[in-house]
């Protein structure tokens, strides 16, 4: 399964700190941002993925974050 997200991440810092903050909830993810997107996109590719957790996450550490269509 893979589900992408727009955030408003905009350094590769922020996107290391986040990759690795996902991680420690999904740890059998791959996940990488395209800060190059205007969209600033998030994927993450997981057997099951929680899309509530990941924005949770992502908003508890100060990004905007929703599923991409």
């Amino acid at each position: 399964m893979i589900e992408v997200f727009k955030t408003n991440v905009q350094e590769e810092s922020q996107s290391q700190q986040m990759i690795i903050k996902l991680l420690e909830h999904f740890p059998d993810s791959h996940i990488n941002f395209d800060l190059e997107d205007c969209d600033k996109i998030l994927r993450i590719h997981s057997s099951s993925i929680s899309i509530k957790s990941v924005i949770e996450i992502l908003k508890i550490n100060g990004y905007l974050c929703e599923v991409l269509l």
